[in-house]
């Protein structure tokens, strides 16, 4: 059984319902069947052991990901924002792989080093020569791998996640009721095709029996006008995305009647964007879907009426759920770990755990990190409160220890983003003679505003301990993120120590 069997029950369940848009084209799901079953048979034609995918969001992408399933082998998308370099190397770790590359993005690895390079054209053009009489598809293991993602490498060079049939086939039918769309409903897609999320979201639309309206290339005009003329229901956005369709906005409502359902996750959200977007998009259910690519997707989520109830409360422990990533999904288990491997107490932090038949923790060529009995562990740094929402505070990779204090930087992002004259802002360590590490605060100030550092060292000191207050603050127009708006710490940390960035000292924060 392979996750086939999704696209086989949406086209047995609704077979002329209209299954993708891209633009003004459309096909329904038996048409889109018979597309990828001429893309497996070009796939298996081509002998490759592997398909690897350069280019954007569309009609290719959910084609390649459920031939490759036909044809019986791995799929790997690419991000074909990487430079030619590193797009080769990435490649060159995929073992005998079919490359099939929009012809946008052809020529960087025109002359890497594998045996098959394809434009969309071309591969495409040979699908619909094979789709009216399809060989065969292929007899898959469950426990074989269906996708390889690479991470995105924000601290440390990309690794390739191993996902099986059976982890993704668990992750989609533990948390999505089949066909349980109206036929009106369509989800507008917009989240980078290389991401765990752009997978999650075929699989779990198919199954469901929801349409799905594709925007290739995000813009935040694009977006919303989208939203309105499509009639969509649901979206999926990262935090970056949905800053830039608050921005758009202008603190107006969003008018987009049918949305009903708005999904976010990728990144941690600044409090303020989740705010000003409760309010545009008033009667919209707001989900936050907390999720690594190690665990096939969307582990814990904080729903719809713990947003609202959030928003409109008065008590602080209530209102800071809005900054929670909710209570784990059917089938997950959770645990929060000392540095002893024992579980904390509520409200104390912690490594958190996780575990389940979904989550993977598998990577290409070193196998897996799972322990003994089952568990992965996220790097991510959270804790609980009394009534078991959960609160990511950080990576692991980025607590500042100074002067032997371990402090984590969104404590400290939390409270300057609160700032009026501040829009985003990054905190980082960076080696220090005395301290160990310093504090550095970098800040993109709102527009046309320049926030005096001693004031900001001041916003901080007021509300954290003394300890926790920057010793530096630089400034930046924008920060270095990847498309899902993770931010890309190390480059930070690498232009300030480079002196890149101007950093002056300030005064002790001690």
């Amino acid at each position: 059984m392979s996750i086939s069997l999704i696209l086989e029950m949406a086209i047995s369940g609704n077979p002329d319902r209209t299954a993708i848009t891209v633009g003004d084209g459309s096909l329904t799901y038996q048409e889109f069947g018979r597309l990828v079953a001429g893309a497996g048979s070009a796939v298996i034609e081509s002998g490759a052991r592997n398909v690897v995918f350069l280019g954007g969001s569309g009609l290719e992408l959910p084609a390649l990901l459920f031939a490759s399933a036909y044809a019986g082998v791995p799929f790997t998308p690419v991000n074909y924002r990487l430079g030619a370099a590193q797009l080769q190397q990435l490649i060159a770790r995929v073992d005998d792989a079919l490359v099939v590359v929009d012809p946008v993005y052809l020529a960087p690895v025109a002359d890497a080093d594998a045996t098959r390079v394809v434009t969309t054209d071309d591969f495409f053009a040979r699908a619909e020569e094979l789709a009216s009489d399809p060989v065969p598809p292929a007899d898959v293991d469950p426990d074989a791998p269906a996708i390889v993602l690479f991470t995105s490498g924000t601290t440390s060079a990309p690794k390739g996640v191993v996902l099986r049939h059976s982890h993704l086939l668990s992750y989609v039918m533990g948390t999505v009721e089949f066909a349980s769309a109206e036929e009106t409903d369509g989800a507008l897609i917009s989240v980078p095709p290389y991401h765990v999320a752009g997978m999650g979201t075929i699989l779990t639309n198919f199954y469901a029996g929801r349409k799905m309206i594709y925007l290739p290339q995000f813009d935040a005009a694009d977006w919303v006008e989208l939203a309105r003329t499509a009639k969509a229901t649901s979206a999926m956005v990262v935090p970056t995305m949905l800053d830039r369709i608050v921005d758009h906005l202008g603190g107006s409502d969003a008018d987009v009647p049918t949305l009903r359902s708005l999904s976010y996750g990728g990144a941690r959200m600044p409090r303020p964007t989740l705010e000003a977007a409760l309010r545009a998009f008033p009667n919209v259910g707001f989900v936050n879907a907390y999720g690594l690519t190690e665990t096939s997707s969307t582990i814990a989520l904080l729903g719809p009426e713990d947003h609202r109830a959030a928003l409109e409360s008065e008590d602080p422990a209530v209102r800071a759920r809005l900054g929670s990533i909710g209570r784990p999904v059917p089938g997950i288990e959770v645990e929060i770990r000392d540095a002893y491997d024992k579980p904390v107490a509520p409200g104390d932090e912690g490594e958190l755990w996780v575990r389940g038949p979904q989550v993977s923790g598998e990577y290409m060529g070193s196998g897996s990190v799972l322990d003994a009995d089952g568990w992965f562990p996220t790097r991510d740094l959270a804790f609980e409160d009394v009534e078991g929402f959960l609160f990511v505070v950080g990576r692991n990779d980025d607590t500042i220890i100074r002067g032997g204090e371990n402090i984590a930087p969104a404590e400290i992002e939390d409270v300057l983003v609160e700032h009026p004259r501040v829009r985003s802002v990054v905190v980082v360590g960076i080696p220090d003679d005395h301290w160990g590490q310093a504090i550095v605060a970098t800040v993109v100030p709102e527009p046309g505003e320049v926030p005096d550092a001693e004031e900001l060292r001041q916003f901080v000191r007021a509300r954290l301990r003394g300890s926790r207050t920057p010793d530096r603050i630089v400034y930046r127009s924008e920060l270095p993120t990847t498309l899902t708006g993770k931010i890309l710490r190390k480059d930070i940390v690498a232009e300030i120590v480079a002196g890149v960035i101007d950093c002056e000292p300030q005064k002790s924060a001690v």
